[in-house]
């Protein structure tokens, strides 16, 4: 019987989580610990093409009874296999290191520090030359002038993850390090001779677990196995298009492709082909398409496609249509093209020729979206685990708050808070001095003040165009409102948040709601208040934003909109003054008014073919009778949410929220100035406040606090804003919205002879 030693089991590789990336372990079966004899954090050898060492965890959860190990992308370039491929494990011994070499994994990067720091990062864990492992460290600002670093505002350090190729290790073998290794690290990058790169890997991109399924069964399958399309009598996948937002990771994933498939990595950024003279934008694509097939098995990758095929019958130049021609005849010419795939990548499909778009060329299009709160929470792992976070780091929260982020605004915003992490060290930093004291590094942390202020400079890219801001307006801060606060409660905030409770019970969530109610209730605020507690995107507009003199603008501005709104959903559409954006139709002879089509435009969209999933509209109006009826159906605004005047406990409730900050003396009596203040709405009840305040002020400015007889005054000189007949109104019109919006009236037709003729005789 072989001993331990001697033993090797052969088990299926698969990706470790995010978290576990450049840890160094391998979550193996609790069968495999059996068979090897090994106990948890014993050391075992990973063989593929090449061999390298991990320390055995055991398996996760979802994985038990699960023939796999778990390696993470530096282990699998390491051993030279994929996700997918099958290796050896054996136990083996871990000598202790005498000497170990490290130099930079990364081109265009010099490291210089202390390696006490590498000593502790790496004590233990089990290595062998030729291995890339990963750190976090403290990488300089390089190409900047000595001496000007006190001259940029920007600090001249950021945290980032350093990889380091293990040069040579003694004894030879597999060694781990222990407090008498001798550790050098060499300044200058080294080429790894690894089998594979591992400059991107699975493990770097986070939130596109079902895209990267469906990029390797088309891309990584052809390259690493033609022979099953052969067995299968049919040819492989050619082309993959990759669209989506800018931002999410479109590149960053091809290039993951490449190098877990094993394959050569050609990159055709589109701009750059174009030249100046006759036929050399295709003399450049030919020679990138040659050289792909003689390195073959490999990746051709086009980023911005569009710039280089777009629509032939909408551009005049001729260099364009016949750069798109050539690439029609390289996807899917004479010449056969073996292990060659073309993966493309574009914010703008719509603008790219249609021929193309078509299977033997670009066989599959798969959507790049903007990561949800599971995928960002992947994300911010990713880009925060070479960075020391301080206690009150919640990346869970920090996932939750972040809606609407995509891949390159989540690692902006890691990076500005680092940023303010270094910004506190900079006093403690002698700039003439080009090291960093170990003390002042070890005591370096990015904090959850520090993210607080990275959120404040940090905006979703696919929102700069149309949010103003977040909201930051709570429920706590809406007073008097509780009818229509407990409606929007369970139309919004819990479809939003709570989306499985609906699909249970077979139900939709409301698409929109109606706020009307006389001037200065409230009704901005709600909306805002909804949309923070529902932790959506707030977009406010109005109907300055959307209408254009031009002919068909104002639809396109709206259906962008909506676009937009679906890709960082959730959202909330709050589009105030409604009334002036959607009157109702067939006031306008002749040519259709731009309102009308208008009103055409936000139906579809509301109603149509495109579901609106997790984005809600809020119109706000005091004038709903000028509303097209259309919109008061169930199906687009589903709540007509009445928003009144406050009773007495709403007036008090909302003076204690606006008098939050004010100093008020022992003598004053909200519960007086609330009786006293009937049919004032949220708005006149702020002035009140303000006005009784500047009153203080009047009589000294030195005043320290606001007295009762103070409010009592600035009663007088305010006036309730909605008079007892605007209330009546306003009640009747609520009454008869309930009766109408289930029971639209039909549109009466008029007959051409009525339209022709009127009196005088004169035609219309």
């Amino acid at each position: 019987m072989a001993d331990a030693e001697d033993r090797t089991v052969k088990l299926q590789v698969a990706n470790a989580r995010p978290e576990d990336s450049g840890r160094g372990v391998a979550h193996l079966p609790r069968s495999v610990f059996a068979s090897l004899g090994i106990a948890d954090g014993d050391v075992v050898e990973i063989v593929g093409k090449k061999s390298t060492p991990a320390r055995a965890i055991g398996p996760y959860v979802e994985d038990e009874g699960l023939e796999l190990v778990r390696i993470d992308g530096l282990q699998r370039a390491n051993a030279g296999v994929g996700s997918g491929d099958f290796v050896e494990v054996r136990r083996v011994e871990s000598k202790a290191a005498t000497r170990v070499v490290f130099a930079p994994a990364q081109q265009n990067l010099r490291l210089q520090g202390s390696t006490s720091a590498l000593k502790r990062t790496f004590f233990g864990r089990p290595l062998c030359a030729g291995d890339i492992v990963a750190t976090a460290g403290h990488q300089r600002v390089q190409n900047m002038p000595p001496g000007m670093e006190r001259y940029v505002n920007a600090p001249a350090y950021a945290l980032q993850e350093i990889r380091l190729l293990v040069v040579s290790a003694s004894p030879k073998g597999v060694v781990h390090i222990d407090e008498s290794t001798e550790i050098e690290l060499r300044a200058e990058y080294e080429e790894p001779q690894a089998a594979r790169r591992a400059d991107v890997t699975y493990d770097d991109i986070g939130g596109m677990a079902q895209t990267i399924d469906q990029l390797r069964e088309m891309v990584e399958l052809p390259l690493r196995y033609p022979e099953l399309f052969q067995r299968l009598g049919v040819d492989p996948p050619k082309g993959v298009l990759l669209h989506g937002p800018p931002g999410t990771g479109k590149t960053r994933l091809a290039r993951a492709v490449a190098n877990e498939s094993d394959a050569q990595f050609f990159l055709i950024n589109g701009p750059e082909i174009m030249g100046s003279a006759y036929g050399e934008s295709e003399q450049r694509l030919r020679s990138v398409f040659e050289e792909a097939s003689k390195a073959a098995p490999s990746i051709v990758f086009i980023d911005e496609i569009d710039s280089i095929a777009p629509k032939r019958g909408q551009v005049s130049g001729e260099a364009e249509k016949r750069v798109v021609a050539q690439l029609l005849t390289l996807m899917d010419g004479l010449e056969a093209r073996a292990n060659l795939v073309v993966i493309a990548a574009t914010n703008r499909p719509e603008a790219i020729d249609e021929a193309l778009r078509r299977p033997g060329r670009f066989d599959r299009e798969i959507i790049v979206g903007v990561p949800d709160e599971r995928g960002r929470r992947e994300i911010l792992g990713i880009h925060t685990r070479g960075m020391p976070l301080g206690e009150g780091v919640d990346l869970d929260q920090l996932a939750r708050q972040t809606f609407g982020f995509v891949g390159a605004d989540l690692g902006a915003l890691t990076r500005e808070a680092a940023i303010e992490a270094v910004r506190r060290i900079m006093p403690k930093l002698n700039l003439e001095d080009r090291t960093i004291p170990p003390e002042v590094l070890d005591t370096l942390a990015v904090t959850r003040e520090d993210f607080g202020e990275a959120l404040k400079r940090v905006q979703p890219s696919a929102m700069r165009e149309v949010m103003v801001q977040a909201p930051t307006t709570k429920w706590s801060d809406v007073g008097g409102l509780d009818d229509a606060q407990m409606r929007l409660k369970e139309g919004v905030e819990l479809p939003l948040k709570n989306p499985d409770a609906f699909r249970r019970l077979g139900i939709r969530p409301a698409k929109g709601f109606l706020l009307y109610g006389p001037p200065g209730t409230g009704k901005t605020l709600l909306a805002k208040a909804v949309a923070r507690e529902a932790q959506a995107n707030f977009i406010a507009t109005k109907s300055s934003d959307l209408l254009s003199k031009w002919y068909g603008e104002s639809e396109q501005q709206i259906a962008r909109l909506f676009q937009r709104a679906r890709q960082v959903a959730p959202t909330v559409i709050f589009i105030d003054e409604l009334d002036s954006l959607v009157p109702a139709r067939g006031g306008g002879m002749g040519e259709p008014q731009v309102t009308e089509r208008v009103v055409n435009t936000i139906l579809a969209e509301m109603d149509g073919l495109e579901e609106l999933q997790s984005v809600v509209v809020i119109g706000a109006t005091n004038r709903p009778n000028l509303v097209d009826p259309a919109l008061l159906r169930p199906g687009r605004f589903d709540e007509l949410v009445y928003v009144g005047v406050p009773n007495a406990a709403g007036r008090r409730r909302i003076l204690d929220i606006q008098t939050q900050k004010m100093p008020l003396a022992a003598d004053v009596d909200l519960d007086a100035i609330a009786d006293r203040a009937e049919r004032f709405t949220g708005a006149d009840l702020e002035d009140v406040v303000r006005r009784a305040g500047l009153i203080a002020l009047r009589e000294s400015l030195d005043t320290r606090e606001v007295r009762h007889a103070h409010f009592l005054r600035a009663l007088e000189d305010s006036r309730a804003s909605v008079t007892p007949e605007v209330e009546r109104e306003y009640e009747q019109m609520a009454a008869r919205l309930k009766q109408e919006a289930n029971a639209i009236q039909p549109i009466g037709f008029i007959s051409p002879g009525q339209l022709t003729a009127r009196p005088g005789g004169k035609e219309v």
